[in-house]
């Protein structure tokens, strides 16, 4: 039977996503299953490993029995995967030594200070691209080797493998036949050499990594191993971390070109081409992706809770149901209110990089009622993508045109349009806002000759443009407000 349908595997820090692509590049089928966030101590954060691959597999198979298809009409898997999170495992038996550590986890960061004091800063930004901080997988791998009983000798006797979700996954997907990642995810480590796209020997050294722990790194468009099921053969040709996925899903190809993300955390990216380039204003360069011989560059601003400040909104705050009635919820409630939320649970990422800050509401009058809160925390997306983005027209010498926007929050108009307005540039929504999935997917299939670029560009559709509608004095007024409730969030 002719293969003609991709499979793609969105796993995020919050849920496992399965989605089924067809040969014009449209949703056949979804499926989604949410998976125990754990919180054992204060600024940490886990998931059980085998529940991210139980969530996983269970939607794989879901999406295929609900679009109706057999096993051998699926051409290949792409997959897209939560970043940092961290998984050690023995290599006999495939089970986990300990929790995974999510990417929001804080644990390490006296650690990583410790290494800032000690004049690692430089050699690690021009070589991993990276900040110095314990968002990366280095320290958290570090962590469960020094306290994991055994764990370091295990390690070192080569009983142990580390990998990021991406390896975890091909792990099980292989039944433990291949141990893998692509570039993007092994660039997300702090121990990966961007440079020469090799695991960094004085890094592993610096952190007691053994190098017979970590994965074989390839291009994004590889052979990452089979998923053998009901006499199916289906090869994973693509790996690409969830952001970097997301940029190549909206067709960002061109040096210059850039997307933002609105997840559980907030994330831009611009595609700065063949050649690294080192931020000087606290952005990360990262590897876009690697793609037919030829490896591409991002620079990338990481906001750490966005979708996620929603979360909280709905589950310990208990103010909405759903992210859906959010929009409902602030009617009425003007631009000029003066409440800000600065939302930093696990830090401030980019541009500011304090470990330490913790979430502040300011501008409380007696007055302040839910609708003020509800709306602060939606503009605190917008304002953290603001400061990210001048960060990097400062970095790129550019002004950007337009913002091209993926993630749940997407379909939130009031957020895009305060987006566009405190930008005050044109923000773009495409028709698919499951950019991820489909950047996996595309890279699947353009490795079983499914689609070229030109056809990505030619699939992509826009639902909506967002044109900024501001008045300058305005704008800058409620800017500034927000730089001075950042000010007092931080610690240094």
């Amino acid at each position: 039977m002719n293969a003609q349908y991709i499979l793609a595997l969105d796993q995020g820090t919050t849920s496992s996503r399965a989605l089924i692509f067809n040969a014009e590049g449209a949703i056949v089928a979804i499926a989604q299953k949410e998976f125990n966030q754990i919180y054992p101590e204060s600024g940490w954060v886990e998931h059980d490993p085998e529940e991210i691959w139980d969530s996983q597999v269970e939607v794989l198979h879901q999406v295929v029995t609900e679009s109706k298809l057999s096993w051998d009409q699926i051409a290949a898997i792409g997959i897209a995967n939560q970043r940092e999170t961290t998984i050690v495992w023995d290599k006999e038996t495939g089970e986990p030594i300990y929790n995974a550590i999510v990417w929001q986890d804080t644990r390490t960061s006296d650690y990583c200070e410790g290494l800032k004091s000690e004049g690692w800063k430089e050699y690690i930004q021009q070589n991993t691209g990276l900040i110095i901080d314990a968002y990366f997988s280095a320290s958290k791998v570090k962590w469960i080797l020094e306290n994991v009983e055994g764990a370091k000798q295990r390690a070192e006797n080569g009983e142990l493998a580390f990998g990021t979700v991406d390896s975890w996954l091909i792990w099980k997907l292989t039944s433990g036949k291949r141990h893998c990642t692509d570039y993007s995810n092994a660039s997300r480590t702090m121990l990966f050499n961007i440079n020469d796209l090799e695991w960094d020997a004085k890094l592993l050294d610096l952190v007691g990594i053994p190098p017979a722990m970590l994965p074989q790194a390839l291009a994004s468009s590889d052979q990452f191993g089979i998923f053998q099921v009901e006499g199916a053969s289906i090869p994973i040709t693509a790996v690409l971390g969830d952001q970097q996925a997301a940029l190549f899903g909206q067709a960002c190809f061109e040096a210059g070109s850039a997307k933002n993300t609105y997840g559980t955390g907030c994330f831009m990216l611009m595609n700065i081409g063949q050649q690294p380039q080192i931020s000087n204003s606290g952005l990360l360069t990262t590897i876009a992706w690697g793609l037919d011989g030829q490896v591409y560059y991002a620079l990338e601003g990481s906001v750490f809770v966005a979708g996620a400040a929603v979360q909280w909104l709905r589950d310990e705050l208990t103010l909405v149901n759903s992210a859906q009635e959010t929009e409902e919820a602030i009617t009425g409630i003007d631009n000029e209110h003066g409440v800000y939320f600065v939302p930093a649970f696990a830090g401030l990422g980019a541009p500011y990089w304090d470990q330490y800050a913790r979430g502040s509401l300011f501008g409380l009058t007696r007055d302040t009622g839910k609708g003020h809160i509800i709306r602060a925390t939606l503009e605190s997306m917008a304002f953290q993508t603001k400061d990210v983005l001048s960060a990097m027209e400062n970095d790129a010498g550019r002004k950007l045109n337009v913002l091209k926007v993926d993630g749940g929050a997407a379909a939130n108009n009031f957020l895009m349009q305060f987006q566009a307005d405190i930008l005050n540039t044109t923000v773009e929504r495409p028709q698919i806002i499951e950019s991820t999935a489909m950047g996996a997917a595309y890279m699947a299939g353009i490795g079983v000759q499914m689609w070229t670029e030109k056809d990505i560009i030619n699939n992509r559709l826009i639902d909506k443009d967002f044109n900024p509608d501001l008045p300058e004095e305005v704008r800058m007024k409620i800017y500034d407000g927000w730089k001075k409730a950042v000010d007092r969030t931080k610690t240094g």
